[in-house]
């Protein structure tokens, strides 16, 4: 009678532990979906946040971990990386006040007029003398100092004679600029914009390529709007503006995995305890 009760049980237990079992099998895991997401991209996608331009420029995934015999899982990390242009960001260079500078092509010398508010400086054309005198062929290469002034020595039919340098070389071109003029620079229409005794200060407008980093399952702000960034596979961006699409559906993915995780436990609990009753029921009777 001990062993038909104890079978009866044992039957029970397994077939419990089965069901659970089964159902753990049959069972579909659920998984992120944006059925309908504002935005779904690929690289190279253009689309527009409150009438400003977004191109999807990169797209990537790397493996981490899983590796150095640690036992680690390896995984996917996404990410990708927007663009937008400003056709009309402000740029500014300054110039400091006796520094060396290459406008149009040449060196220029920055000259700043030295005054309590300075709002003028000039550019005077820097003379490459050591290229004048390799052109001239009855020209020495280097000067020398007599008295305290420099001189050019020119040998010509066999006869030295020295040119005081001053009169030698090309008296440099300069051109004078005040607060507010316009300079071609850079294929810009640039403005003097502020003038110091230090330095000088230009200024222009001229389009601007912005980047925007995206990482996965984050959030990221296009123009004022605020999006929920996720990366389903390796080329493919969603944008989402409603979180909460995203948080729903991470709580039944949650929920799912609770109930799994009880389903193992009752499998492992029951097939444990038929397992047991059965050793019990045929354990040697000591009567």
């Amino acid at each position: 009678m001990q062993r038909r009760a104890a079978a009866i049980y044992v039957a029970f237990f397994i077939v419990l532990g089965a069901a659970s079992y089964s159902l753990i099998a049959t069972a579909t895991a659920p998984t992120v979906e944006f059925d309908n997401p504002d935005h779904r991209l690929a690289q190279g996608d253009e689309f527009s946040v409150e009438n400003r331009q977004y191109t999807v420029t990169t797209i990537s995934a790397e493996m981490e971990g899983g590796g150095g015999g640690h036992g680690g899982a390896a995984s996917v990390t996404r990410s990708g990386q927007l663009t937008w242009t400003n056709d009309s960001a402000r740029y500014t260079q300054t110039w400091e006040h006796d520094a060396t500078v290459t406008y149009q092509g040449e060196d220029y010398r920055v000259v700043v007029v030295q005054e309590e508010d300075p709002t003028t400086f000039g550019l005077e054309e820097v003379i490459n003398r050591s290229a004048i005198l390799r052109n001239d062929s009855a020209a020495r290469n280097e000067l020398v100092t007599v008295n305290g002034t420099e001189y050019v020595v020119r040998e010509t039919d066999g006869n030295r004679t020295l040119t005081p340098a001053s009169e030698y070389f090309p008296e440099p071109a300069s051109t004078q600029y005040s607060e507010g003029d316009s300079l071609p620079y850079q294929g810009n229409t640039t403005t003097v914009s502020s003038v110091s005794n230090d330095s000088a200060t230009l200024a222009w407008t001229a389009p601007r390529t912005n980047p925007v980093d995206v990482g996965d399952e984050a959030n990221v702000t296009l123009n004022g709007q605020q999006y929920f960034a996720y990366f389903p596979d390796n080329s493919t961006l969603v944008l989402e503006s409603d979180y909460g699409v995203y948080q729903r559906q991470t709580a039944e993915i949650d929920t799912y995995h609770e109930h799994v995780n009880g389903l193992w436990g009752i499998s492992i609990v029951s097939f444990a305890t038929a397992i047991m009753l059965l050793g019990m029921a045929y354990m040697p009777s000591r009567y």
